[in-house]
Order: structure tokens, then C-alpha cells, then sequence
């Protein structure tokens, strides 16, 4: 598929607007955070790859080559797995209740999914 066809586009568009919102999910997440150093620490590193997925996936679709929309999926799918870690870790160490994580743990597995087939694609 060419990357300028209509299915493309609409692929990227609706995954832009996705992990987007998924980003914002966990603003709101972060916003509510107990006052701890932990939580805040946690907090801050889901926060800063939680938003950078959704900020290099809107640079990958603005890539000026196959080999730059290439390395921004690269860290896409890095980042998306690495906010998973962090919401995982918020659930294990009980600052936030697991079943309260539930979702967004959902939608990052979705997301890691979503990337690395379209990283796996991209490379053949």
C-alpha cells in the first residue's frame, strides 16, 4: 500500500487521533496521582512516554522518507511498551488499584500492537 493512498491516510489519521487521546487519558491519570514521591515519580515517566507516542507518531506521518517513518515507529513502539511498564508498576506498587488501570493498560497493549505490526510492515 503506497503511503499516500486513502487507506493510509485514514489508518494514520485515526491512529493519530488514538494514541492522542490515549495520551490525554493519561494526563487526567496523572492529574489524580496521590501526593507521594513515588507517585510522582512514576507519574512523570508515564506521563513524558505516554505523550511522546502520541508526538512521534504525528511526526512519523509527517516523515519526509520510508527511512524516517521507520525510526519514529521505531520509538513509537519503544514508548508505547514503556508506558505500559509504567502503568503496570503503578498497579503492582498499589498507588493506583489494578482494576482502576484496567483500560489504559488495554489501550497500550492495543497501541504496542497496532505499531509494531505497522513497524514490521513498513521494514518488508
Amino acid at each position: 500500500m503506497e503511503e499516500s493512498s486513502p487507506n493510509r491516510a485514514t489508518f494514520n489519521e485515526a491512529l493519530r487521533v488514538r494514541t492522542k487521546q490515549a495520551a490525554l487519558r493519561i494526563i487526567y491519570l496523572f492529574q489524580q496521582l496521590p501526593h507521594s514521591s513515588e507517585a510522582t515519580i512514576l507519574g512523570k515517566q508515564l506521563l513524558r512516554s505516554a505523550t511522546s507516542v502520541a508526538a512521534n507518531y504525528r511526526a512519523a506521518c509527517r516523515g519526509r522518507s520510508a527511512a524516517e517513518w521507520y525510526a519514529k515507529l521505531c520509538i513509537c513502539v519503544e514508548e508505547a511498551d514503556e508506558t505500559l511498564f509504567w502503568l503496570e508498576l503503578l498497579g503492582d506498587a498499589s498507588i493506583i488499584p489494578k482494576p482502576r488501570l484496567q483500560n489504559l493498560e488495554q489501550e497500550y497493549r492495543e497501541i504496542v500492537s497496532i505499531l509494531a505490526k505497522a513497524r514490521k510492515n513498513a521494514k518488508s
